[in-house]
């Protein structure tokens, strides 16, 4: 059986005059992606992809590094697009994010919708997988539309009690079957 392991990026540097798709990892988020790069968990791995956003882009680059693999990039892995609000402060942006996973059919804020997001990502991954070699495979991205997936292949409804419980975790699927064979585990200990 392979696994296909939907992996989040780790904790990141916030800064309010960069956009979002820009920001990098921190020093935690980097140890972390390293740890997790050096882990049993995806040492079988025959293929990476990542979103084209820096800070998924730098955690795959951990792991292609760590395991010789070359990372590719599918641009629709992207977050959901957040543009038309660009940073918002924490108790703002969750309080956004409440709203955009409880409404999916709605533009938030000038967000993304969710359903869109989750039709995006799904295609994607699709794409992705089709294109890989067998074996295992990671797609690196976000939490956000890793949880729409989540709720895609898991047969739910869009929520966010599906959503990552802090940044850098993966869950995984059965490449074959696309059935879920695991909720969300961090990539490290935090």
């Amino acid at each position: 059986m392979a696994t296909v392991f939907v992996v989040t990026h780790p904790e990141v540097v916030q800064d309010p005059a960069v956009p979002v798709p820009l920001w990098g990892l921190s020093e935690v988020g980097v140890d972390r992606m390293q740890a997790f790069a050096g882990s049993p968990a995806v040492a079988k791995l025959a293929a990476l992809w990542s979103s084209g956003e820096t800070k998924a882009l730098e955690s795959a680059a951990i792991l292609s590094a760590a395991l010789s693999l070359i990372a590719r990039v599918d641009a629709d892995l992207h977050e959901n697009d957040r543009s038309a609000t660009g940073y918002l402060p924490p108790p703002e942006f969750e309080a956004t994010a409440d709203a955009f996973f409880a409404a999916p059919e709605v533009s938030i804020r000038g967000w993304e919708r969710a359903v869109d997001a989750q039709a995006r990502m799904a295609a994607a991954v699709e794409r992705c997988l089709a294109a890989s070699p067998p074996g295992d495979v990671a797609i690196v991205g976000h939490g956000g539309v890793s949880a729409l997936l989540l709720c895609k292949l898991s047969g739910a409804p869009i929520s966010r009690t599906y959503d990552q419980p802090f940044a850098g975790c993966y869950w995984t699927f059965d490449r074959e079957t696309r059935a879920v064979t695991s909720g969300w585990k961090p990539i490290a200990p935090r």
